[in-house]
C-alpha cells in the first residue's frame, strides 16, 4: 500500500500510530491516487492530511480494520459513495 501526506495539512500525533501500524510505503499524492481503493485520514481541524492507496480489496480491509482498532472512525458507510476522492475517510473521535 501506498500513501502520501497532502502538503500544508498539520499532522495529528496519531500519525505515528498508523505509520507504525500499517506496513505503507510512501509515494506521491498523484501515485497514491491512482491506486484502486483510497482512504483519507483527517487532522483535528477536519482536514484530509494523509491519503493510504489500496491495489487490492484485501489491503484496504486490513488497513481499514488497524484503522478501527486505533479508535477512528469511518465516516463513510459501506453504502455511501465515494466522498472527496476516497473510499473511506477517518478522523480521530
Amino acid at each position: 500500500m501506498k500513501t502520501s501526506l497532502i502538503a500544508g495539512k498539520d499532522i495529528p500525533k496519531f500519525d505515528q500510530q498508523i505509520v507504525g501500524n500499517i506496513l505503507l510505503n510512501t509515494a506521491t499524492e498523484a501515485v497514491v491516487r491512482e491506486e484502486l481503493l483510497i482512504i483519507g485520514i483527517r487532522n483535528n481541524a477536519g482536514e484530509i492530511f494523509r491519503i493510504i492507496g489500496a491495489t487490492k480489496s484485501n489491503s484496504y480491509m486490513n488497513a481499514i480494520e488497524e484503522l478501527f482498532d486505533l479508535g477512528l472512525i469511518n465516516e463513510i458507510g459501506d453504502e455511501d459513495a465515494p466522498k472527496e476522492g476516497c473510499d473511506a475517510i477517518f478522523a480521530a473521535q
